[in-house]
């Protein structure tokens, strides 16, 4: 018998189960449950099923930046060795809304081509290696057409952002009267490149249709929604689409939607009748999947004689293809962080047949806070006070914007504990003073917001006869630990240890997560596999003859009124409850984020003017900690990328066809081991009632926000060289130096 406990968060939840549970899980560094499957090569994950009778696909992207192709020359390689088809039509399978089946659609006969590299054949073989040698012979004839490649030639040609409920323009005040009438202000323009998620493992997909349904095996971040995508695509019914996506090597936002990769893998099996394998190149991750858009960023703050915030300005450019609606949100942060009463906070997308920009890892803080950290820290330097102590005059007590209140909000306290920490005390404000032989030693410091979000979540968790739970919703596990944390939500309100925990994730055939994305996954899913426990608890209690507050659950034996029976004796033949967590008032009344502060030391190089991250450290605050080991993790991640961002991370398009020219990781400079010191993490105690039932907030994207800025004024306490060209590379330090 199942049944289903629903909760809209309308109201704050003051106290959690998680607070009275027994069997010690919760907030535990509890290694992840799947990482040995991992180590030793035993997790399956999306190219490596093995399917009967497979074939394989190899993905052609067009040689050129905008234009049409007028004809492939396909059976020039049918005949070669081990080749069956070439597929050019990706839109075979259309809905006819009449007869509420599949139709076929006419021949494809021209493609209009967006940008360099987009998909446009799929090459289908015996052997990878045959439909590889295929594809590379395989003659696209096209016509180019003018395109838009050049972004600092066309910024000016700029359009209003609008996407979703992101706002892209906001005016508040006047702040070009506070800029003129400030005791002081800044004006500064700061720029970010394109940036790529570079995850370890490329986009791969199999696609298997029996009876008239699709499954397919791929690398998605939130099968949901990816199932109700694809099925558009494909102009089937999403019933007739099922996703598994079981173990993901990462995606920061590169795999939240379906990819090339898929749909033409789905329509290929389609219409061969059989499994196909389709499994992007590096190259192709890097042309075809989606980049981080590349930014220019206006931003001014004017302050009073205190030095308390009057204005504040975050004006943004930045691009993306014709007709898309997705734009870089650099003033997301900027909204809650800053107090002000006259603001501006714009966004404008100029139109570039560039790849399609997306979501990577913190979109808008990411980006926006190495602008408005960076600038922060210039006010603080023009005016001679300490950056902590600006925060300090500058604390906001309630939302500046809505003016609701905080449902917590520690940033001052995360720069407080970071500087105690670090050492901040030391710090000469004086730029270029301090040498430890022949590199000139710096510090910075930067603020870290990141909105806190809940979405739709379901997941139903059983009880079996043996006394053994089961969690099962598509929610995915991107690498952030979610296999464990939702193990330690059942396992301490169930009273049980983890190894009598079961957690099925990534198959839309169960219920529906909230997917891996904005930093909402564990908050959310994790919520609904809470309150199917609550659901159970209660059950049990009635099973044992008293209310639930009266029952200890732990070691698989309930508690209650000096009776102790063990689980498997109550649920009979079992147990089974779905939990469905929603958004509700809480996400307007209080306005819900996560803070931190990041603090660096860096050296430069007096003669060459190379920079080496000495030491990092994070103090942050994200409601409950249900995971330290986990959560520690996805701030050393969020670190790392912003050393990457502020130093090595440069997606280079050529300005004649928009092709990407780094599109490897030979060229594509993530930071590597020697990189990266060893880096400190440290959380503030919180508990937020007002997020979800966990009291938990997300943490996934925090770690990168203002990470990138904290370097960079790190690089000008060492050398007094501004850069607001990221990424931060000797070139745009040497012929600045100081003397030796």
């Amino acid at each position: 018998m199942s049944d289903t406990n629903n909760l809209v968060m309308d109201l704050p939840v003051p106290s959690s189960l998680l607070d009275i549970g027994a069997q010690g899980l919760i907030g535990k560094p509890l290694s992840r449950s799947e990482g040995p499957l991992k180590v030793t090569g035993r997790a399956t994950y999306s190219a490596e099923y093995a399917i009967p009778d497979l074939a394989y696909g190899y993905l052609v992207g067009a040689k050129f930046g905008r234009g049409k192709i007028t004809r492939v020359d396909a059976d020039a390689v049918r005949g070669l060795p081990g080749v069956i088809d070439v597929i050019t039509d990706f839109a075979t399978f259309i809905r006819n809304p009449q007869q509420g089946g599949e139709s076929k659609a006419p021949a494809q006969g021209v493609k209009d081509v967006q940008y360099f590299g987009e998909i446009v054949a799929i090459v289908l073989a015996e052997s990878y290696e045959a439909a590889r040698d295929a594809g590379e012979r395989l003659v696209v004839e096209y016509e180019e057409a003018e395109g838009r490649f050049d972004f600092e030639a066309l910024k000016a040609d700029s359009e209003k952002g609008t996407f979703n409920n992101i706002p892209g323009y906001f005016h508040q005040g006047d702040l070009d009267r506070a800029v003129a009438d400030a005791h002081a202000s800044v004006d500064v323009v700061y720029t970010t490149p394109s940036q790529n998620s570079a995850a370890m493992e490329p986009h791969a997909s199999i696609a298997v249709w029996e009876e008239g349904t699709l499954t397919l095996y791929g690398s998605y971040q939130m099968p949901s929604s990816d199932k109700l995508q694809l099925a558009k695509a494909l102009g089937v019914s999403a019933k007739k689409v099922r996703i598994i996506a079981v173990y993901i090597g990462g995606g920061f936002g590169s795999k939240l939607g379906v990819a090339p990769e898929s749909v033409a893998a789905a329509v290929a099996a389609k219409q061969l009748g059989r499994p196909i394998k389709a499994v992007m190149t590096r190259p192709q991750v890097f042309e075809t999947t989606v980049r981080r858009a590349s930014t220019e960023q206006r931003v001014r703050f004017s302050v009073d004689a205190e030095a308390r915030l009057t204005g504040v300005g975050h004006e943004t450019k930045t691009s993306n293809l014709p007709g898309e609606s997705f734009f870089e949100p650099a003033g997301v942060g900027t909204h809650f962080a800053y107090p002000g009463d006259n603001r501006v906070i714009n966004h404008d997308i100029v139109r570039l047949n560039l790849l399609l920009a997306g979501s990577m890892r913190a979109p808008g803080e990411a980006s926006g806070m190495m602008a408005t950290e960076a600038a922060l820290d210039e006010l603080c330097h023009k005016i001679g006070l300490d950056p902590i102590e600006f925060w300090r005059r500058n604390e906001p007590k309630e939302a500046p914007e809505e003016k609701v209140p905080w449902s917590t909000r520690q940033l001052l306290r995360c720069m407080e504990e970071g500087a105690e920490r670090f050492g901040w005390d030391v710090r000469n404000p004086e730029p270029a003073q301090v040498r430890d032989g022949e590199w000139l030693v710096g510090m910075g410091m930067a603020a870290a917001v990141r909105s806190n979000m809940l979405m739709k979540s379901a997941a139903t968790v059983s009880i079996d006869p043996d006394g053994r739970a089961t969690i099962a919703t598509d929610m995915t596990d991107i690498g952030t630990g979610t296999y464990t944390i939702l193990g330690q939500i059942a396992g301490e309100l169930l009273g049980l240890p983890l190894d009598r925990i079961s957690v099925n994730l990534g198959d839309t055939n169960s219920p529906p997560g909230a997917g891996s994305g904005g930093s909402w996954g564990a908050g959310s899913s994790g919520s609904s596999v809470y309150l199917a426990c609550e659901r159970l608890r209660e059950r049990l209690a009635a099973a044992m003859g008293c209310v639930p507050d009266e029952l200890t659950l732990k070691d698989g034996i309930a508690t209650a009124r000096n009776r102790q029976i063990a689980l498997a004796e109550l649920v009979g033949e079992g147990l089974e409850a779905t939990g469905q967590i929603a958004p509700g008032d809480m996400e307007t009344q209080r306005k819900q984020a996560s803070y931190g502060a990041h603090f660096a030391e860096v050296g430069v190089n007096a003669t060459t003017g190379e920079v080496r991250v000495r030491r990092m450290l994070g103090v942050f605050s994200a409601g409950r900690i249900l995971n330290a080991k986990t959560a520690r993790s996805q701030c050393l991640g969020g670190m790392t990328f912003g050393i990457g961002a502020a130093l090595t991370e440069d997606l280079v398009h050529d300005p004649r066809n928009g092709k990407v020219v780094n599109h490897d990781l030979g060229e594509y400079h993530v930071p590597v081991n020697a990189d990266v010191p060893q880096l400190e993490v440290h959380f503030l105690t919180e508990r937020d009632q007002f997020a979800n039932p966990l009291q938990a907030k997300g943490i996934g994207e925090l770690g990168i926000s203002g990470a990138g800025a904290a370097i960079g004024n790190a690089v000008f306490n060492a050398t007094g060289i501004r850069v607001r060209d990221y990424p931060i590379t000797l070139d745009k330090l040497l012929d600045q130096l100081p003397p030796i």
